[in-house]
């Protein structure tokens, strides 16, 4: 829609008086000079270029903060990631108790890498919390999902289980 213009007629007015060119600038809003918008794109380029630059140095904490957010609101491949970077130490001090805890969080939604890790993870004494057969409950969900060393773990326990 193209803003309202008043122009002149030609010839006299009734009021006698002739009319002059001009444009109804009341009813437009007033844009900001020039000088006013390159103050803020400028600002917003430096925010933009110092964003970058944090995400660029600190990409592992970035990215554990990032993920740890989504794993709070319940997103089972955030917990998964989670966990990942408390076991390896990447982006957060390294602690396996809290690994297992977000592996924990991921595979009671089904997700098979952390099913997986879990049980490793009891067999390696790294977590008591697993009751008896979780361990074989959880390699298997990974296995149903296509895991190969989860199934093969499997295989593996259930022949050492039947040896005399």
């Amino acid at each position: 829609m193209k803003p309202m213009v008043q122009r002149k007629r030609k010839g006299k007015s009734q009021s006698g008086g002739a009319e002059t060119w001009e444009t109804n600038l009341s009813q437009r809003s007033k844009k900001p000079s020039h000088s006013e918008w390159n103050k803020w794109e400028l600002l917003a380029m430096i925010g933009a270029v110092f964003l970058l630059l944090y995400i660029f140095v600190c990409y592992e904490n970035f990215h554990f903060h990032v993920a740890h957010m989504y794993a709070q609101l319940g997103y089972r491949n955030a917990q998964h990631i989670v966990g990942q970077r408390y076991l390896q130490g990447a982006g957060v001090e390294k602690n396996e108790d809290m690994a297992m805890h977000w592996f924990r969080q991921a595979a009671e939604q089904g997700h098979p890498h952390s099913s997986f890790n879990l049980a490793v993870g009891k067999l390696k004494n790294m977590t008591m919390a697993l009751e008896e057969g979780e361990v074989e409950k959880f390699l298997s969900v990974a296995a149903d999902q296509g895991l190969k060393e989860a199934q093969e773990l499997l295989e593996n326990i259930i022949k050492n289980r039947n040896l005399p």
